[in-house]
C-alpha cells in the first residue's frame, strides 16, 4: 500500500515538475489523435450525411457495414495496417512504417466508422425536418450535405468527441505498426502499458492520470460549446 501512495506522490510530482519525457508523450500523444480525427472528420462526415439524405440501393447493407465495423477490433486494424506498409506490402516504398504517420492511418480507419455512423443518426434525426423544405427549393445535393453539417454543426461536436476518445484510448494497433519507440512514436498508452510490464509505477501512473485528464478536458470543453450555442439559440 505504502509502496502504491509513493508512486502516486512520485506521479504527481514529474507531472507538476512537466517531466521533459512525459511532455514529449503528451505532446505526441495529442499530435496523433487530434491529426487522425481531423482526417476522418472530413472523410466520416460528409459520408454520414450523404447517407443520411439519399435514397440509394445498397444504403441499408453500407449503413449496417458501418455500424458493425464500429467495434472493429484494434489489432486487427493494426495488423492490416502493418501488411499494406511494411516492406513487403503495397505501400512499402513509402516507409510508414513505425513512424507516427502509420499510427495516425490506424487511427484514422477506428475512428471513420464511429464518426459517420454517429453523424448519419443526427443527420437522419435533422433530414425529417429539412427534407421537404429542400426539395421544394431544389437544394443541390452538394449544397445540402454542407448546410445539414452546418446546422447540426454543434450536435457533432459530440460525435467528433467519440471519435476522440476512441483515438486517444488506442493501445493495440497503435502498438503493431508504431513499435513504441522511445522519442518517435512512443504515445500515452503504449508508454503505460511497457511502464507497466517494467513495474516503473510512477511513470505509467502519470500519464494515466495526464489521459484522464485530457479526456476530460475535452469533454468539458465540448460540453462548455454545446451549452453557449443552447444559451444563444444555436441548437
Amino acid at each position: 500500500m505504502n509502496m502504491l501512495i509513493n508512486a502516486f506522490e512520485d506521479a504527481l510530482i514529474l507531472i507538476f515538475s512537466a517531466d521533459s519525457d512525459l511532455m514529449e508523450i503528451l505532446l505526441l500523444s495529442v499530435k496523433v489523435s487530434f491529426a487522425a480525427l481531423a482526417i476522418a472528420g472530413i472523410f466520416a462526415m460528409p459520408i454520414g450525411t450523404v447517407l443520411a439524405i439519399s435514397q440509394f440501393k445498397g444504403r441499408k447493407l453500407i449503413v449496417t457495414f458501418l455500424n458493425a465495423m464500429m467495434g472493429l477490433p484494434p489489432v486487427v486494424v493494426g495488423l492490416f495496417v502493418y501488411l499494406m506498409l511494411s516492406r513487403s506490402g503495397p505501400l512499402g516504398v513509402f516507409e510508414l512504417l513505425y513512424t507516427p504517420t502509420a499510427m495516425i492511418i490506424a487511427q484514422v480507419i477506428l475512428i471513420v466508422p464511429i464518426v459517420a455512423s454517429l453523424t448519419y443518426q443526427v443527420i437522419e434525426e435533422l433530414s425529417k425536418e429539412y427534407r421537404e423544405l429542400f426539395a421544394s427549393l431544389k437544394i443541390s445535393p452538394l449544397k445540402a450535405v454542407f448546410a445539414y453539417l452546418w446546422d447540426a454543426r454543434y450536435s457533432l461536436l459530440t460525435t467528433l468527441l467519440a471519435g476522440f476518445g476512441r483515438a486517444i484510448s488506442e493501445v493495440g494497433a497503435v502498438m503493431i505498426v508504431g513499435g513504441n519507440i522511445n522519442h518517435l512514436t512512443r504515445i500515452m498508452t503504449t508508454a503505460i502499458a511497457l511502464e507497466t510490464s517494467k513495474g516503473e509505477l510512477t511513470l505509467a501512473l502519470s500519464l494515466g492520470i495526464v489521459l484522464l485528464t485530457t479526456a476530460l478536458l475535452v469533454n468539458a470543453i465540448v460540453m462548455s460549446i454545446k451549452t453557449v450555442a443552447v444559451e444563444k439559440g444555436c441548437v
